[in-house]
């Protein structure tokens, strides 16, 4: 380094540049040192030094006073700079050692002028940062040394649990304390779970004791129970195809031999069709081929046979003793569902309902018990029962709210089982029933007090006409039995047979008269 200049050095002449460096002269003892590299300082043009160079006689920075006269003293108070900014931009202490070479070459580790240098190391000339004239080069970048001074190592491999065991790879210590750690968490994990199974014991009982079962509850006699179990083995579901349509319905066995009792509707169109097929279904789904013995359109009621021994036969009970109140059951199939068993009560008895015939040729009008007991398409010709078990009816129709077929509403119609059991009787006898006849058409009337069939027309040759019974007359009663309509008319004279002699009551233009009529056969 230079060593610093004086005022005087600095105005006076400049320095050749081209003049040889002093060296210390050569010795045993002496250093060879490195010189300041020389300045170069380009030439001053004399016309730039004429305008901007220092005027003649003035060293300094200030001019002198003019006039020759002295400035005043002036002092000034400039505040101490900051320690930190004195210590880092301040002058060096003069008594400071200096960071040159040593002049004397106390420093020397060797002696004459290639021993080794004290001060710099082996190629200091080349090193980059103490060559001004070296380029700029990127180097590592700057991070924290390591402990012992050596480069940050990568991630190696890891160790297996072989090397970790048998490789002193690892401390035993570490190795103790981790087992130490793994018996305290599950320590814990185990009591946890004491704690939790000993609170759940409460919802479970490793010896619980279930109350021991009762009987089941007795069925006495008539309940409905009682009456299904006894009557349903003799309710049998028809299934009839006749082309590629089909149909169903349902019967009772009135007989050992195996004669059933069902509708005329629900047979009527196996009957009308050729290659028709009537199979019948018992409650423990046998089946067997059944064929018709008799139909009797007027009344809706068919009888068939089927070829099974011993077949369940249902008791036959007597619809005359039954009341509006009593307790009936309808078994049968509806919708195809066998075997089924509804309850209700007598709602009406003797209650005269025309039958639709729904594309067969029944045109009936019968004398029907009315029940509340659901009746459904597919109940038709099975049994209504009383509470002993005895069939009084035949479920035959129902009324419901909408049109073409409708689930029941509660209005449910049952050919009286005393009228049945007759025409059944001539049915098996002799294939053919024979009905009695009066002879009239008529429609029904009211003259708001009493209510009557009047007569449309008389059939010549008929029982009518013979009794003296004229068109226009209105019949109010047959028999012991009130006219109320023409459909009742219809029921009261095929209650009686062919040849009987019934007491006709009527009114003609407003007079009573009664006339006797022998009733014919249809």
């Amino acid at each position: 380094m230079n060593e610093r200049s004086t005022p005087a050095e600095r105005s006076g002449d400049r320095q050749d540049p081209d003049a040889e460096t002093p060296q210390p002269p050569a010795g045993d003892d002496a250093v060879p040192r490195l010189g300041p590299r020389p300045i170069e300082r380009p030439a001053v043009d004399p016309a730039v030094a004429a305008v901007f160079g220092r005027p003649g006689g003035i060293d300094g920075g200030f001019a002198a006073p003019r006039n020759g006269s002295t400035p005043p003293s002036r002092t000034t108070l400039v505040a101490p700079p900051p320690a930190a900014l004195a210590s880092a931009f301040g002058r060096p202490d003069p008594s400071a050692p200096s960071l040159q070479r040593p002049e004397n070459g106390a420093g020397a580790r060797g002696g004459g002028a290639h021993g080794d240098d004290a001060f710099w190391t082996d190629g200091a000339e080349r090193d980059p940062w103490r060559d001004p004239e070296s380029a700029a080069a990127l180097g590592p970048p700057a991070g924290p040394p390591s402990r012992n001074g050596s480069a940050v190592r990568g991630e190696g491999a890891r160790l297996s649990l072989r090397e970790v065991l048998f490789g002193k790879r690892v401390d035993p210590k570490a190795l103790i304390a981790l087992g130490v750690i793994a018996v305290l968490v599950g320590a814990a994990g185990g009591l946890v779970g004491r704690f939790t199974a000993e609170g759940a014991d409460g919802l479970t009982d490793p010896d619980p004791t279930i109350t021991q079962s009762v009987e089941a509850r007795e069925r006495p006699p008539g309940s409905v129970a009682d009456i299904a179990r006894r009557t349903v083995p003799a309710v049998v579901s028809f299934e009839i195809r006749v082309g590629d349509e089909g149909g169903g319905g349902s019967g009772v066995i009135i007989d050992p031999a195996g004669y059933v009792l069902t509708n005329n509707h629900v047979v009527a169109p196996a009957a009308e069709a050729s290659g028709a097929q009537i199979e019948a279904v018992f409650h423990d789904g046998t089946r067997t081929g059944a064929q018709i013995v008799g139909r009797d359109p007027k009344t809706d009621l068919a009888v068939v046979k089927v070829e099974v021994a011993n077949p369940v036969v249902a008791t036959i009970g007597s619809s005359s003793e039954l009341a509006v109140g009593d307790g009936v059951i309808a078994i049968g199939s509806p919708l195809g569902l066998a075997g089924t068993v509804t309850e209700g009560i007598v709602s009406a008895v003797n209650r005269p309902v025309r039958l639709d015939g729904a594309g067969t040729d029944t045109n009936a009008v019968i004398d029907a018990v009315q029940t509340d007991a659901a009746i459904n398409p597919g109940n038709s010709g099975g049994p209504l029962v009383d509470s002993t078990g005895a069939v009084v009816g035949i479920n035959t129709a129902i009324r419901s709210l909408g049109m073409g077929e409708g689930g029941s509403i509660g209005l449910g119609f049952a050919i009286p089982i005393d009228d049945a059991r007759g025409i059944a009787e001539e049915l098996i006898r002799g294939g053919a029933v024979t009905h009695a006849e009066i002879g009239i058409n008529a429609r029904s009337v009211s003259d708001g007090t009493t209510d009557g069939a009047q007569v449309q027309n008389v059939q010549q040759g008929g029982s009518a006409e013979a009794a003296g019974i004229i068109e226009g007359d209105v019949i109010v009663r047959l028999g012991e039995r009130p006219i109320a309509g023409a459909d009742e008319l219809v029921v009261a004279y095929r209650e009686h047979n062919p040849g009987d002699t019934v007491a006709v009551e009527l009114i003609r233009e407003g007079r009573p008269l009664t006339v006797s009529v022998v009733l014919g056969s249809d």
